[in-house]
């Protein structure tokens, strides 16, 4: 079953109120979170060679749930691993088959409750998304490369604080 075979099978009313028990800290972005279900029921998916995992993850610190691609037909060793996907475009996201564990283990509103967390995580459009993107790809070219020199000098300064540490 794909991610918009899931959309389309729900309601925003249906999903609301799980989303709130879910992610309470999202009330005040909750319009956001509606309009990124609307718009995701409108568009038409695109095929995709990855795809869509849940997984609970359970810390000492906390729990989550784990949102990820996994490529089908994978052709680097990276590629043998769950990707993050908060970047990838919704209409890939919604060509994407929900792997047959989530779907044993989540409901189909909880898959949809989660994906849309993770969707929305950087913005409520796919143009905030790209902003976001491109400032990633700006600072990353800003940034000066660190020269050998001064990365030995970098961990002799974390070896001398780890040392101290351990004494």
């Amino acid at each position: 079953m794909t991610f918009n075979k899931l959309i389309q099978t729900h309601t925003w009313a249906s999903i609301a109120s799980k989303f709130l028990t879910t992610y309470p800290e999202a009330e005040k972005n909750i319009k956001g979170y509606e309009l990124v279900f609307e718009k995701l029921k409108k568009m038409d998916p695109e095929k995709t060679d990855m795809g869509l995992g849940l997984k609970s993850v359970i810390g000492e610190d906390e729990n989550y749930v784990d949102v990820f691609g996994l490529h089908k037909n994978p052709n680097t060793k990276e590629e043998n691993y769950p990707q993050g996907i908060e970047f990838i475009p919704w209409r890939q996201w919604l060509g994407m088959e929900v792997s047959k564990e989530s779907l044993a283990i989540f409901t189909a509103q909880d898959i949809i409750v989660h994906c849309l967390y993770e969707m929305a995580f950087v913005g409520f459009s796919e143009e905030d998304i790209q902003a976001s993107i491109n400032s990633i790809k700006k600072n990353k070219k800003e940034r000066k490369p660190v020269t050998e020199e001064e990365q030995d000098k970098i961990n002799a300064a974390v070896e001398e604080i780890l040392k101290e540490w351990r004494e």
